[in-house]
């Protein structure tokens, strides 16, 4: 029997920082149930954005661009499991993450009536996600829309969100590394994640 593959995907643009700590330890909980981890970290791949020409309509495949999204189609196809996770930057996830999710299209298909209803072809298999965003502000309402950025693209794909991360009152590069509960939770819930795969 295979063993389960979880890709974790990380949006920080800053390397050790609270969101790549975090997702190690998510990563980690999921290797420790006994799955396959990837760690992919945005800022080390070169994404453009989506230019709207929707030719992935047609092809079932991003033909417009040959970049990282091209390394990381095939991950992705591969995970059942997937983790993303982003600081939250101005009420919403960063830009790199924003590149990736919506380089996520090729996935949809669309009927030709507008408007146009569509599904997933990662849908009915199964996948489940995690997601989570790390805010310096206390009060939730600071983190904006990010988890939610990060949550409805992967439920409109066919993924069964688990569980919504926040965590708040952190911004000093690597500070969650003090909190040893938090890295606790974090572990637990990738864990439990492989587990609900099984």
């Amino acid at each position: 029997m295979s063993k389960i593959k979880i890709i974790g995907v990380g949006g920080s643009p800053r390397k050790n920082g609270n969101t790549d700590l975090l997702l190690d330890s998510f990563l980690k909980g999921a290797e420790s149930a006994g799955a396959n981890i990837k760690k992919v970290q945005l800022r080390d791949y070169s994404i453009e954005f989506c230019i709207g020409c929707e030719a992935c309509r047609k092809t079932g495949v991003c033909t417009q661009f040959h970049d990282g999204m091209s390394l990381l189609y095939p991950e992705i196809n591969e995970s059942k499991g997937i983790i993303l996770g982003s600081p939250t930057y101005n009420y919403n996830v960063t830009a790199l993450m924003k590149a990736f999710i919506d380089r996520l299209y090729p996935y949809y298909n669309f009927t030709n009536e507008h408007p146009r209803n569509y599904s997933s072809n990662l849908a009915g298999q199964g996948r489940k996600a995690i997601v989570f965003s790390v805010c310096e502000q206390l009060d939730i309402k600071e983190m904006g829309f990010a988890l939610e950025a990060l949550e409805m693209p992967l439920e409109a794909l066919g993924y069964d969100v688990l569980e919504k991360f926040p965590v708040t009152g952190y911004f000093s590069r690597g500070s969650v590394s003090k909190n040893e509960l938090l890295l606790k939770k974090a572990f637990e819930a990738g864990k439990k994640m492989v587990l609900t795969l099984r």
